[in-house]
C-alpha cells in the first residue's frame, strides 16, 4: 500500500483518516502543524490533513471491487 498525503477523494476515507488521527491526538500525540486554529482534536487532524503533513494509506481494491465501487457512484 502506498503512503499518501493530501485529502482523499472519498468522503468515507476522509472521515476515517481524520478520526484515526483525532484518536491519536486524544491519547497524547503531538500536533504536526503549528499555529493551531482550534483546540479540538478533530479540527487539528483536519488541519494536518489539509496541510499535507499527515501520511496515510488506503487498502488496494481488487479490479472487480474497484469497478463495482465506481458503478455505485
Amino acid at each position: 500500500m502506498p503512503v499518501l498525503t493530501g485529502v482523499p477523494e472519498s468522503q468515507f476515507a476522509y472521515v476515517v483518516v481524520v478520526s484515526r488521527r483525532a484518536r491519536q491526538l486524544m491519547i497524547g500525540a503531538r500536533p504536526l502543524v503549528e499555529n493551531l486554529r482550534s483546540r479540538k482534536n478533530s479540527r487539528i487532524a483536519e488541519e494536518e490533513l489539509h496541510a499535507g503533513v499527515l501520511e496515510y494509506s488506503l487498502p488496494d481494491l481488487p479490479e472487480d471491487e474497484e469497478r463495482e465501487a465506481r458503478r455505485r457512484k
